[in-house]
């Protein structure tokens, strides 16, 4: 199993991007779909929807509901989710090739997908 989000789930996750510093993704899904385990780098998330999600990473769980427009970092990660709301998930992820020092950016936790 991969834990590359575009290849793990192709169905959710499409690459619209990528250089040799940046690679930009899209992701959608509809009320119930669910994504596998998979590893995001440092990135900078941007809300295209409004929704829920349920994250699973390890044994900790963490709801969010975040609303359209929003804009926030997640540093580098692995989780699985869940779309638990009403509504689909449409999202724009910018994934960071370089590793980078610790930021004190507004982060947005272990959030999407």
């Amino acid at each position: 199993m991969s834990l590359d989000p575009a290849t793990g789930n192709p169905e959710h996750y499409k690459v619209v991007f990528e250089n040799e510093r940046v690679r930009v993704l899209e992701y959608t899904d509809t009320p119930g779909d669910r994504t596998t385990p998979h590893q995001h780098p440092d990135s900078v998330m941007y809300t295209l929807s409004s929704f829920r999600r349920r994250l699973v990473s390890g044994d900790a769980q963490h709801e969010v509901e975040l609303e359209a427009g929003t804009v926030g970092w997640l540093p580098a990660q692995e989780h699985h989710g869940e779309n638990i709301g009403d509504t689909a998930t449409h999202v724009i992820f910018v994934e960071l090739k370089e590793p980078g020092a610790s930021s004190t950016s507004r982060s947005l936790g272990p959030q999407p997908t």
